[in-house]
């Protein structure tokens, strides 16, 4: 199955409707009953549930379930075969590809951007430089008044108040997506990477002591309710919980706000590879922590 950009970039800007019409010959294809049943990443979660109601509009008969539980769930069920389908927002490696006896196609359903998202009261449009990202992260900075987050906000009182990240409990996609942006831009933290002091980028070990939620939903909840909390989740949450997003610095410089539009620029600046499974985590345009999600599917099934 040939997925060129050109599909992909309809599938991410057009209405849900227009891509769910998309979808619905890979989901029926995939249907050997009237039940079709997947598995994995929270991140597109409430984009796969319109989907499913959508495309159950025209294939009345079809009832899509898709569980969120995260994408290294998605990908450990989809080789077990527990699932007609899984989802991850990072691609399967080709030792995981070659576990799987019925083949795999990937196919990346859309994609998006991942919000940092802060629990500041009367702060607001936080702006946070791509080595502040990162040291926050590695737990480098640890107060809110730090000087080097002070010198990105000029003007802004910023309290000083310890910094409580929130992280995923579980492998993610999403944390693939904020990580890979990570090693990508800050020295620091893609040292530790390098000298495999944080483990992988779906679950790193992160080096403070953070609170744990799980899938997008949980630490979306978990920073809602923790004053000082700082966190990442994908954008629609973000917007789900009401939370305030940051303004993360990007290649060219510019503080960007995370939104469809600016995550459509962030995206097309991208350079991808032919098979999109590996590229590097920065754009020079729009907001800069973006990736995509895949679906996996059987080869065999679709023969």
């Amino acid at each position: 199955m040939n997925f060129k950009a050109t599909a992909l970039n309809r599938i991410v800007t057009t209405s849900v409707a227009a891509a769910a019409l998309a979808l619905s010959p890979v989901l029926t294809a995939v249907a050997q009953a009237e039940t079709l049943v997947g598995a994995g990443a929270s991140f597109p979660n409430p984009l796969y549930q319109r989907y499913a109601r959508e495309v159950r509009k025209t294939h009345p008969e079809l009832q899509v379930n898709y569980t969120s539980c995260g994408s290294s769930c998605g990908i450990r069920n989809f080789i077990k075969g527990t699932v007609n389908f899984g989802g991850s927002d990072a691609a399967m490696k080709d030792k995981e590809i070659a576990r799987v006896s019925r083949g795999t196609i990937l196919v990346p359903t859309a994609g998006g951007a991942v919000s940092v998202v802060y629990n500041l009261p009367g702060v607001r449009n936080l702006k946070l430089s791509r080595n502040v990202v990162g040291r926050i992260f590695a737990g480098n900075i640890t107060r809110w008044n730090d000087r080097r987050i002070q010198r990105d906000n000029p003007g802004v009182r910023l309290p000083n108040r310890r910094i409580r990240p929130v992280v995923r409990a579980d492998g993610s996609g999403t944390t693939f997506i904020f990580t890979n942006f990570l090693s990508t831009v800050n020295p620091y933290f893609r040292g530790r990477i390098t000298r495999g002091k944080i483990g992988g980028l779906k679950k790193p070990r992160w080096n403070f002591k953070a609170r744990k939620g799980k899938g997008n939903a949980g630490v979306a909840a978990l920073v809602r309710r923790t004053r000082g909390g700082i966190g990442y989740v994908n954008y629609s949450y973000a917007r789900l919980n009401r939370l305030k997003s940051a303004r993360v610095q990007n290649a060219s410089g510019q503080f960007v706000a995370p939104s469809l539009r600016t995550a459509n620029q962030g995206l097309s600046s991208v350079d991808f590879p032919s098979n999109y499974r590996v590229f590097v985590g920065d754009s020079s345009k729009g907001y800069p922590i973006v990736g995509l999600t895949w679906m996996m599917i059987y080869k065999k099934t679709l023969n």
